[in-house]
């Protein structure tokens, strides 16, 4: 990815108070231009559409963020983070304590446990009823899981 791109993406997605979680650009027939965005508290989806057009604009002012584009038509999409990716960040387990997460450590078992408290290092999880310290350096995976049924208490 080209760091142009992303500099303008970063520039308007801050702007609207949110974080910049991802920029891809796919090739082929279709290219498509992906902008992952967050924010504490979860991203209000009716801010997208603005936000698409506000990001539409910049990139189509900007030289150098056109060239990186290229030339011809490309599908520009704008999407919160949602569940299924990868918690990569702490701001990512800060933002999801309380929730069920399956952890893949580069050492180890796969387990799953409840984020109580994140940190900029390190979370810790409950597992069958037992804190458990995990620092991010140690983890090669982590995704939330979805609840459908859960039952506090």
């Amino acid at each position: 990815m080209d760091d142009r791109i992303t500099d303008v993406v970063r520039d308007v997605v801050g702007a609207h108070g949110l974080d910049l979680d991802d920029v891809t650009l796919g090739g082929g027939q279709r290219r498509m231009l992906r902008i992952v965005v967050d924010a504490e508290g979860g991203v209000d989806l009716d801010a997208l559409g603005p936000l698409t057009r506000e990001i539409s604009l910049a990139l189509d002012e900007d030289p150098a963020a056109q060239k990186a584009v290229g030339s011809g038509a490309y599908t520009l999409e704008i999407t919160s983070r949602g569940t299924d990716r990868p918690l990569t960040l702490p701001r990512h387990w800060q933002r999801n304590r309380g929730r069920l997460v399956a952890i893949t450590p580069i050492d180890g078992d796969r387990f799953t446990g409840r984020i109580r408290e994140a940190d900029d290092d390190a979370a810790t999880v409950t597992v069958a009823q037992v804190d458990r310290q995990v620092h991010y350096s140690e983890i090669r995976t982590a995704v939330v899981q979805v609840e459908l049924n859960r039952k506090d208490g």
